[in-house]
């Protein structure tokens, strides 16, 4: 690589199309962190989806570690060094995620091909699953995503569970019913429940609606919550969507039948690479969370990979915000080969109106 000349962060706020809620957090916004790394006429772009306070780590000390460097192994190893004494996890690994993603766009880009080829695919095309049916919705509003994702091709769908217990089986009975009875129906309670209530919701849900997916029915820090669920629930159990470091996976594993990663929280592509290979280690798959256009590429390129999350809210942003954003054709996405890097370019004219840092 070229040596990092300068970096540019930058945040912007989107409010949400209507207000959402899972089974544990209420929101009206998103926000994405946007880093531009410059080295000889070219631009790396990453992004992260967190608070605007990463722009500060960003700043300082983070440009500071990745400036003149030349590989990418250098500056990861720089920037951990230089969270040390402020903390890895979380905000530090978010901050440090974007810088990660925007120096594998800017080696892909020098070298004039998509990341996905600079990471060597395993497959042309990476299965998506929709996911929203967020607990706020009204059964109809509920309905018509769900449906509305299965009539565009996606064969599996993902809705939120949690908010109200005693009614989320006949939530997810409207949900089977819109579907139809062949496309895979998966639930996510982001740590809702406890045991108990999982194992006996899990039953409930597999009996009468088919589901084969639970994601998260208790919280992702109760490892042995996670491994009676895993044990006894009819369905493949996953977690994983909050590590930041290789650590947290690794504890995960043993408690869980797929792991997840996003690579805006697990300390970028390195992070998110290092997370499946453990996955791997132990044959099993690994999904992504989020962050569509990024983890395309990952998609694409890691073996044990199962699916991509089409996730509502980033799919509006990425789509407002990107031009080169790629939209799935039946139920796969395809990453661009003739668009180097991630592919994208950023439509600045459209973001300015939405920035807050």
């Amino acid at each position: 690589m070229i040596p990092i000349e300068k970096l540019e962060v930058s945040a912007y706020t989107v409010p949400t199309d209507l207000p959402e809620s899972d089974g544990t957090l209420e929101w009206e916004s998103t926000t994405m962190v946007v880093v531009e790394l410059y080295a000889g006429g070219h631009v790396g772009v990453g992004y992260s989806y967190t608070s605007p306070a990463a722009v500060a780590l960003i700043r300082d000390p983070l440009a500071g570690a990745v400036l003149g460097k030349e590989d990418i192994p250098a500056a990861f190893a720089a920037m951990s060094v230089a969270l040390r004494n402020i903390g890895r996890p979380g905000l530090g690994s978010m901050a440090l995620s974007a810088i990660d993603v925007a120096l594998w766009d800017l080696k892909a880009k020098q070298l004039g091909g998509s990341l996905a080829e600079l990471l060597g695919r395993a497959r042309e095309a990476v299965p998506v699953y929709g996911s929203g049916g967020f607990t706020s919705y009204t059964l109809l509003q509920l309905e018509s995503e769900l449906a509305g994702w299965v009539g565009l091709g996606i064969p599996r769908v993902q809705m939120k569970v949690g908010r109200e217990p005693p009614s989320d089986p006949l939530r997810v009975r409207r949900a089977r019913t819109a579907i139809g009875p062949v496309a895979e129906l998966m639930v996510d309670a982001n740590g809702a429940y406890t045991p108990k209530q999982a194992l006996r919701l899990a039953a409930t849900f597999h009996d009468e609606s088919a589901v084969s997916w639970f994601e998260e029915p208790v919280s992702h820090e109760d490892h042995a919550g996670l491994l009676t669920v895993r044990n006894r629930a009819p369905m493949e159990v996953a977690a994983g969507e909050y590590g930041s470091e290789l650590r947290d996976f690794r504890t995960l594993l043993p408690v869980i039948d797929v792991l997840q990663a996003d690579v805006t929280r697990c300390q970028g592509i390195t992070g998110f690479l290092g997370a499946a290979t453990l996955a791997l280690a132990e044959q099993k798959a690994i999904s992504s969370h989020c962050a569509p256009t990024i983890h395309m590429h990952l998609g694409a390129s890691v073996r044990n990979f199962r699916h991509l999350e089409w996730f509502h809210d980033h799919v509006r942003i990425e789509r407002l915000f990107f031009d080169g954003f790629v939209e799935p054709a039946e139920g796969v996405l395809t990453p661009a080969p003739d668009r180097p890097g991630l592919g994208i370019e950023l439509k600045r004219a459209d973001m300015e109106p939405f920035r807050v840092a």
